[in-house]
């Protein structure tokens, strides 16, 4: 398992971490890429053409990457990183777990509301279990995480609503199958990137 709690198989990619140093496999790094101008953007879905900067998928780490100059360190070159980088890179990946949600909830993948997920988890249909970070602890902490699968806790009520195509959710649960290993992959990702106050929210940018 990464830094940034994503499984792994042994035979993902790996890349060092340009703060670290540490070897991991790609889907606990963030990947960066310099513009032609030497401005330093995200590559979250890693797609980007140019050469990637690869650091975890750590907040703190990604603003120490900035203070520290490393970015202009690992191009070999003066680049440009702005200050709020890791926001960037926070409130872009928080939009892309709540996309991936949106896709495997209209594929059947998916299913909000206490009730719904009670009942998937007592099924043993359910195999990620998703809670709002602002819920009440009272009320998740009458679900479980389902046997051999995970939990997240890194989005807010109103951005799992946005999934859900609701104002607001407080449980949700993704059965195994279609996108839900991708929901895993990258709210694992975002789970390391989140301060303790929930971070940037994705609601605005969808």
């Amino acid at each position: 398992m990464t830094r940034g709690g994503q499984d792994t198989t042994g035979d993902d990619p790996e890349r060092r971490c340009i703060v670290t140093g540490d070897v991991q496999p790609k889907a606990g790094l963030v990947r960066f890429v310099v513009s032609p101008e030497g401005q330093v953007f995200p590559d979250l879905a890693g797609k980007l053409p140019g050469r990637g900067i690869w650091v975890t998928a750590d907040r703190e780490l990604i603003d120490k990457a900035v203070k520290k100059g490393l970015f202009s360190r690992a191009a070999k070159k003066p680049v440009q990183a702005p200050a709020d980088l890791s926001e960037q890179v926070e409130r872009g990946q928080a939009k892309r777990v709540v996309e991936y949600i949106s896709l495997a909830r209209k594929a059947g993948y998916a299913v909000a509301g206490f009730e719904k997920v009670k009942g998937w988890l007592a099924d043993g249909k359910a195999k990620v279990l998703l809670q709002a970070s602002d819920g009440s602890e009272r009320g998740k902490g009458k679900l479980w995480t389902p046997e051999g699968g995970r939990w997240f806790g890194c989005l807010t009520a109103s951005e799992l609503g946005l999934a859900f195509g609701r104002d607001s959710v407080i449980h949700g649960a993704l059965a195994a199958g279609g996108l839900s290993r991708r929901v895993v992959e990258e709210a694992a990702k975002l789970t390391g990137l989140r301060r303790k106050d929930g971070g940037t929210s994705a609601e605005k940018e969808l």
